[in-house]
């Protein structure tokens, strides 16, 4: 549901939209018929199945299933929640919103506003400190690092001088208290009382998130001084392993291009990308994150890894490969010459080098058996049974059993060890168990199928009110056999009941279940009948479904039989064939 937004507002804010225009301002749409239609923006097709019905307000893709509204479209396009979602189109609609009635609500979204503020001011600050006559080494240091004026702009990069409290008394005179300076992470507690700048002979990186806010800061050290980098502490806006750096300016290139370049620095982001490289995020100097893996996926199911080529490089993508499988990633990486990274590898030898390396990337596979080799000596037993079980709780994370076989099959050959003792070792290993709902997915590629009958009767009841009088005097919420029809049956019977709308825009507001949209978008999209046809179809969908809770609940019964003539319940048993019979004669 909704929460604590009233479903009068939403439908207000929905009722003053045009999906049509929402959606065509980030994707090209074309007429088709009564709807429109474009190659859907949440996954990679060549053949357009992305529909947006302009009568119903809703949008489906009958590639990946992927179903909404207004709301739904822009939270699954720019990752926002559901809140964000509102509140951003209630400002295009001109619809006020309520104060939120929660005082700790209010006092988190007042503190995280505040915070993106003092951030815009620090970023301009650090910008405008790099314009100086005082920068002008700092401004050479980028040259020389191939950050053209253009770029360095585009990112807004900063300079932080070598003072104490150069910013602290420009957020002063911005009437900005140190206490939340210091809940942003810009200024530090002197032993002593007081304050001083965190940041200073600095270069700034300023990060921002997918909604282009500023949201904490990286440094660079002009000296030789150590650390190299220092990075904000965590606030209340910022986590650094749940951001990608440079994914507000790619993201839409990764989506389109099906795939990102994963790489660890900012340098190694951004001399990739000013030379053309679009399709690329960095890590932010650490080895992947799992909510950074899961940020990447909303954009691509597909990774290039490309880590530094020492040891502490080679680390931190085998860290990262495990969690890259687990999440249904498929990757592939790029082992780089020792003492080269991304950065220096396009400034010596150009973009075009870089992109063949990206094009000739080895599998994971390949990959990790390489680095394990060069680790253990091949030649003893003890080196391949480290490499062995090394390579197996990789192989392990796979899901698909074909893989699996596969992979323990090309291990064989490269240890040469017998594929019987592989596959005995790894079946030794704990099951990779997923969720439910992967497991649902991975075996049959999407959810269950739904009976047509139920689907159609969910159309009719749509699109004619007075149909659901008619079908609910035959059937009840609990003969649809599918839950997502029923919950969805039930819940427009609710509101019907109570003299709501069940305009499909507003309906999909009631589930939080990508399916339960899913399916009520689907009902909304399935062939129009003519007049004459729809009677028929309605009479037949309605019979079939009777038919169908007839056969359910005689099976449910027989199976209840044979277990009291187990138990020798003979009391139970009498009942139960007595209501086995009268289904029979209502079959008849």
């Amino acid at each position: 549901m909704a929460g604590r937004i009233p479903e009068n507002i939403l439908e207000d804010i929905l009722g003053r939209l045009d999906l049509v225009e929402l959606i065509s301002g980030y994707i090209p749409l074309k007429k088709s018929g009564r709807n429109f239609k474009a190659n859907c923006p949440f996954h990679h097709e060549k053949t357009a199945s992305f529909m947006v019905s302009p009568d119903r307000q809703i949008y489906h893709c009958f590639g990946c299933g992927e179903s909404g509204n207004a709301f739904k479209f822009l939270m699954r396009h720019e990752r926002m929640d559901f809140p964000e979602a509102v509140e951003l189109l209630a400002k295009k609609a001109g619809v006020n919103l309520p104060k939120q009635d929660s005082p700790e609500v209010s006092r988190a979204a007042s503190l995280s506003s505040q915070l993106y503020k003092v951030n815009e001011l620090a970023v301009s600050f650090y910008e405008n400190n790099l314009y100086a006559e005082s920068a002008a080494a700092t401004r050479e240091y980028l040259s020389k690092r191939g950050i053209s004026p253009k770029t360095a702009k585009e990112f807004h990069l900063g300079f932080a001088a070598s003072g104490w409290d150069h910013l602290i008394n420009f957020l002063r005179l911005k009437n900005i208290s140190l206490a939340l300076m210091e809940k942003a992470g810009l200024i530090l507690p002197k032993e002593g009382g007081g304050y001083y700048d965190r940041f200073r002979n600095r270069i700034i990186f300023p990060v921002f998130d997918i909604r282009l806010r500023p949201i904490g800061f990286g440094a660079r050290v002009l000296d030789k001084s150590l650390p190299k980098y220092l990075n904000s502490p965590e606030t209340p806006v910022y986590t650094k392993g749940r951001n990608l750096f440079g994914l507000n300016l790619s993201k839409d290139c990764i989506r389109d291009a099906d795939s990102a370049i994963i790489v660890e620095g900012y340098l190694d982001f951004i001399i990739p990308y000013q030379e053309g490289i679009k399709n690329i995020v960095a890590s932010q100097g650490t080895a992947l994150t799992l909510e950074q893996i899961r940020l990447l996926k909303r954009y691509t199911n597909k990774a290039v890894m490309v880590y530094d080529g020492d040891t502490a490089g080679q680390i931190a993508t085998l860290r990262s490969l495990d969690m890259l499988i687990e999440e249904g990633m498929n990757v592939k990486i790029v082992p780089l010459p020792k003492g080269l990274d991304p950065d220096a590898l396009v400034r010596l030898k150009g973009a075009a080098s870089f992109k063949e390396m990206i094009d000739q990337a080895a599998g994971l596979f390949d990959y990790k058996l390489e680095v394990l080799k060069s680790r253990h000596d091949m030649k003893e037993a003890h080196g391949k049974s480290r490499i062995a079980s090394e390579m197996l709780l990789t192989i392990n994370k796979f899901d698909n059993a074909i893989l699996r076989a596969e992979y323990s099959k090309r291990l064989s050959e490269e240890i040469n060890i017998p594929e019987n003792c592989i596959l005995e070792e790894l079946n030794k290993l704990k099951p990779n168990t997923l969720p439910q709902e992967k497991l649902s997915s991975s075996i049959a590629g999407s959810t269950p199928l739904i009976n047509p009958a139920e689907k159609m009767l969910i159309k009719f009841m749509l699109e004619e009110k007075e149909l659901i009088e008619k079908i609910m005097g035959e059937l009840e919420p609990a003969d649809f056999q599918d839950t997502r029809t029923a919950k969805v049956v039930s819940i427009m019977l609710d509101l019907f009941s109570r003299g709501k709308s069940i305009a499909p825009s507003l309906l999909l507001n009631y589930f939080s279940e990508d399916d339960a949209s899913q399916l009520l978008c689907e009902s909304i999209f399935m062939p129009e009948l003519l007049e004459e046809e729809r009677e028929k179809a309605l009479n037949d969908c309605i019979r079939r479904i009777k038919v169908e809770r007839l056969k359910s609940r005689r099976e449910r019964l027989h199976v209840q039989i044979k277990s009291a003539q187990s138990s020798g319940d003979e009391k139970r048993l009498s009942g139960l064939i007595r209501e086995f019979h009268e289904l029979i004669k209502k079959g008849d």
